[in-house]
């Protein structure tokens, strides 16, 4: 196994540093790193930035307007935007839908939807989740009854990330009541704008607005936006699913944010207390753990050799890592990451946003949702041991 990267991908990574250093705003990148708040204009400006490059589908083959970037290149890509301070990439359309157009829809569907994503123009959610449908998601209840050129959907989904300004949302809905419950789900794509559709924020403990309730009343959809065959749902929703699942492992984030966290613990005086840099110890020994766990993936795929499927095995380990970070970071603040100091940093110039001041609990309270959503961890683990086990 050999872990070094060759010559052109240093080569590629000093190319992408360049790039972003070109085009990141530097006020931008100092919130990202403070951890502030990013309104959705900054964070779709810098998808389209990425999109008018051709960047934002960086992980898309050259066939579908992708840059065709082998997948070590795709890891340095996002190391490089996670230690310049990028905003995110949003997931939902680039990582999650697209592929799922990709691989399940038609010529005339990629052609509808694929370029947009692309460009970073066009905003998606995730519907899948509902009131009592979450681990055990094949229970969903959402209806989607055929009507002609139509389906009728009328049901609810919850937990809908960043939907209140969502253009489209991709959804698993019940065509068929009878035979096993995975046997009667099909995967469609709904318009926001659609006459029926109501968001409704969820109000979270870090006083965000993040996720939403999304309720369907009625809402006809064309049957041209079902995604494969009706009934097909549930294994694109599997398919769906592992990307969503490796793409929470998120390592290269854990690498800044650590970085983040010993520039706290420095900036409160409290770098020197051996009990507190055995912990960042210990912490930074999984986060380095975990990268190795990811570079042998991508060196066996360099090699040709066949990829290891540890989706949720880096879904259990990146979860957790990033609630340790925010666990540490709410240690070492102490009283400074009281969310009451949100309103003060809000009249300071952004480079006078120190990490110390930052109010930091609100990401702690954030980040409990990690070991829970694209799957619960406890779900994982099953997973895991049934792919070792049988």
């Amino acid at each position: 196994m050999e872990l070094a990267f060759t010559p052109e991908e240093r080569a590629f990574r000093n190319e992408v540093r360049a790039w972003i250093d070109a085009h990141l705003d530097p006020a931008l990148a100092a919130k990202v790193l403070a951890g502030l708040r990013l309104s959705k204009d900054e964070i779709q400006g810098w998808a389209r930035t990425l999109g008018r490059q051709g960047w934002l589908a960086y992980r898309w083959p050259r066939a579908f307007g992708g840059p065709g970037w082998s997948p070590v290149q795709q890891h340095l890509f996002d190391e490089a935007l996670a230690e310049a301070g990028a905003p995110p990439i949003l997931p939902f359309g680039p990582v999650m839908v697209a592929p799922v157009i990709m691989a399940f829809g038609t010529p005339e569907q990629q052609q509808r939807f694929l370029p947009g994503i692309a460009s970073g123009d066009v905003w998606w959610c995730q519907g899948y989740s509902e009131p009592g449908s979450g681990s055990d998601l094949a229970s969903l209840r959402t209806r989607a009854e055929r009507d002609g050129a139509h389906y009728v959907v009328n049901g609810q989904k919850t937990w809908t990330t960043l939907a209140q300004h969502a253009d489209w949302i991709f959804c698993l809905v019940r065509t068929r009541a009878e035979g096993k419950p995975q046997s009667g789900i099909s995967f469609l794509l709904i318009d926001m704008k659609s006459p029926g559709v109501t968001v409704r924020p969820i109000r979270l403990l870090d006083g965000e607005y993040e996720v939403n309730e999304v309720w369907f009343d009625n809402v006809r959809v064309p049957v041209d936006n079902r995604i494969g065959e009706e009934n097909q749902g549930w294994t694109i929703a599997k398919y769906l699913l592992s990307h969503e699942r490796a793409n929470i492992a998120d390592i290269n984030r854990s690498k800044r944010e650590l970085k983040r966290l010993k520039r706290l613990a420095q900036a409160e005086g409290v770098w020197d207390d051996a009990r507190l840099r055995d912990q960042i110890a210990l912490l930074e020994v999984d986060i380095v753990a975990l990268e190795m766990l990811v570079l042998r993936v991508l060196a066996a795929e360099r090699s040709g050799k066949p990829a290891l499927d540890i989706a949720a095995l880096l879904k259990i380990r990146g979860s957790e890592i990033q609630q340790r970070l925010t666990e540490l970071m709410l240690l070492v603040a102490g009283p400074m990451a009281l969310p009451y100091l949100e309103p003060a940093l809000s009249g300071l110039p952004v480079d006078a946003a120190d990490a110390s001041l930052a109010p930091l609990a609100p990401r702690y309270f954030n980040m409990r949702k990690t070991t829970i959503y694209g799957g619960s961890n406890e779900i994982q683990r099953n997973i895991v041991a049934q792919t070792l086990l049988g």
